[in-house]
């Protein structure tokens, strides 16, 4: 009877062992990956295409807003289709890895293109993309010699000039996390101070929208992404594209740490399914060929250095990166919110 029931057991796990594998070898002959993306570009679009079409690997996208993609991660576990997640913000991916929905990934494609401060120290995740963000001025009412430097934007000259985004904005604590970082919380803290003394309203609105209103003449600077000037000038809506036209572009800090960066990013979650698949796509993301459609379908600088900027971002010059690790802004995200809330910078200037 015993032996009988040993017998049993073992063909019973043969039996799920050889389902397991033929699962698994199905699987991989479906040649696919789940990709959870927070991105909504065209030029993404384009890419993923193409490399369907170059590889025959099916690509199955699920879009939503980085917050809800990184807790249908946590709450699908296991059990997740999910092979990659791709966000916006060096602070998201940070914020996914250290909630263990990441997994390190080993390729030499990856560790030789993309810069050590661009990607996870342990692999988990990649920059893809990079953005600078900079200082937009009104080439009607500002000379681009008077500025210099973010800390620069709390001299009294520019009170009531400055137009930016709400605290709760992503590009915003990561800017101030470097600040941090570089600065120390202290002077972090001085200059969000100074800087609310010098808003020109209540932040509102989102890059495009600061850009908007230094053509309205409500302000004379805006803190913006780098794209976001490209997307307005070649924008269908005249208005926009007026607006692109209003403003300069300036680099702040090139005299001493450089401008600060924020990347768009890659990871493969902890339970890919297909993480070879997965890899390949990540390596094929990085290619001379796919950094150049990012550069010039999305007007993002390329991580890739052999990948030609397009010719709208050769035309604001070379500028220099500030190269602080992005996991920066992630360790720092917290203290960047806490410090936004001391100063009380949703509610403008006139709240100190």
């Amino acid at each position: 009877m015993l032996k009988y029931s040993i017998l049993l057991l073992f063909t019973v796990s043969l039996m799920f062992s050889c389902k397991n594998s033929k699962e698994k070898t199905e699987q991989v002959q479906k040649q696919e990956i789940t990709l959870y993306t927070h991105r909504h570009y065209d030029s993404d679009k384009v890419i993923f295409e193409k490399f369907e079409q170059e590889t025959g690997i099916k690509i199955n996208v699920v879009k939503a807003s980085a917050d809800e993609l990184i807790q249908k991660l946590e709450s699908e576990g296991e059990q997740t289709p999910a092979d990659l997640l791709l966000t916006v913000d060096a602070g998201r991916l940070v914020r996914a890895k250290n909630k263990g929905l990441l997994q390190s990934v080993d390729s030499k494609v990856l560790d030789s293109t993309i810069p050590s401060y661009l990607k996870d120290q342990e692999n988990k995740w990649f920059g893809l993309t990079k953005r600078a963000r900079i200082i937009a001025y009104s080439k009607e009412r500002v000379k681009p010699e008077e500025l210099t430097t973010y800390e620069a934007l709390t001299e009294s000259k520019w009170e009531n000039k400055i137009l930016i985004r709400a605290s709760s904005n992503i590009y915003n604590q990561s800017l101030l996390a470097s600040i941090i970082a570089n600065n120390g919380k202290a002077e972090a803290k001085t200059w969000a101070e100074g800087l609310v003394t010098n808003f020109a309203r209540v932040p509102k609105g989102n890059d495009r929208d600061q850009i908007k209103a230094i053509l309205a003449g409500e302000g004379d600077l805006a803190v913006v992404n780098t794209y976001y000037i490209g997307k307005l000038l070649n924008s269908k809506d005249p208005v926009e594209v007026n607006a692109a036209n209003a403003v300069g572009l300036f680099f702040p800090n090139q005299n001493d740490r450089g401008t600060h960066i924020n990347i768009s990013g890659i990871g493969v979650t902890k339970h890919a399914p297909n993480k070879a698949n997965a890899i390949k796509f990540m390596e094929y993301l990085v290619s001379k060929e796919v950094q150049e459609i990012f550069a010039k379908t999305n007007y993002e600088y390329p991580v890739n250095a052999s990948a030609s900027t397009s010719e709208l971002l050769r035309s604001w010059g070379d500028f220099k990166e500030d190269h602080l690790s992005l996991t920066k802004l992630g360790e720092l995200n917290k203290a960047a919110v806490i410090t936004f809330d001391e100063v009380a910078w949703d509610k403008g200037p006139n709240a100190q």
